[in-house]
């Protein structure tokens, strides 16, 4: 069907700790609108209310909420198991997703769920993911999700914007290493979605673009394959 090629990539966007996902659409809203513009952006919000002060009260007005709770060191965590069962629901029910946007806690979680989802332990019926823009995101750190999560270089087309001043700076970097060919923006600021110069937007808009062509390209090989009773494209993007 002709709508199978036009079908916009759908991508999940989860905001950061004590915050929400009309918070991330805003901050996204600063960038060229033009990298996006195919795209189908969803952005719920985490499943708990904010459990404590949000750093965006005064910027940005609530509810906040967060995806789940940790301890000082961030090696221990609660509510995990919760917010990753309602995100595969989430995502078998809204979806199929094609990939996801994550800020600090949400870029740390959606890197969770593409290298669980790599290894068949999540979202084992939903078709693989293609793509993953990471914002300060970092790895967890306990050795029992490190050694699943993280066993293999995940094969998802990356982004990882990391800030010069960012606290995470470095457990951005070392979140990047996780995945094959990740493309690196850096930018001077700290722990925000950053604003992008000339530079970086062309950068973003060529790798949404290489993806797009090459998803576009399978759904033709596809509805080829299917129309001469073939096996569909199984190539990543």
């Amino acid at each position: 069907m002709e709508g199978t090629k036009e079908k916009k990539m759908k991508i999940l966007c989860l905001h950061g700790f004590r915050t929400s996902g009309s918070f991330l659409k805003k901050q996204i809203s600063k960038w060229d609108p033009s990298i996006f513009a195919q795209f189908d952006m969803d952005f719920p919000d985490g499943i708990f209310p904010a459990g404590g002060k949000s750093d965006i009260e005064g910027i940005f007005p609530p509810p906040y909420f967060e995806w789940f709770q940790y301890d000082k060191d961030f090696t221990e965590y609660t509510n995990l198991e919760e917010c990753i069962s309602y995100l595969c629901e989430y995502i078998t029910t809204k979806g199929p997703f094609d990939g996801f946007l994550g800020f600090s806690q949400g870029a740390t979680l959606s890197a969770l769920l593409l290298g669980y989802q790599a290894q068949g332990k999540v979202l084992k019926d939903h078709p693989p993911m293609k793509l993953f823009v990471s914002i300060s995101g970092a790895k967890f750190r306990d050795p029992s999700i490190c050694e699943v999560a993280y066993k293999d270089p995940i094969k998802v087309k990356s982004v990882h914007f990391i800030g010069a001043k960012d606290w995470l700076k470095l457990p951005s970097e070392d979140l990047a290493t996780a995945f094959d060919n990740p493309l690196i923006i850096r930018h001077p600021q700290g722990h925000t979605v950053p604003r992008l110069d000339e530079v970086a937007i062309k950068q973003l808009q060529s790798w949404t673009a290489e993806i797009l062509q090459c998803n576009n390209n399978c759904a033709v090989e596809n509805k080829h394959e299917m129309e001469n009773g073939g096996e569909k494209c199984r190539r990543s993007v």
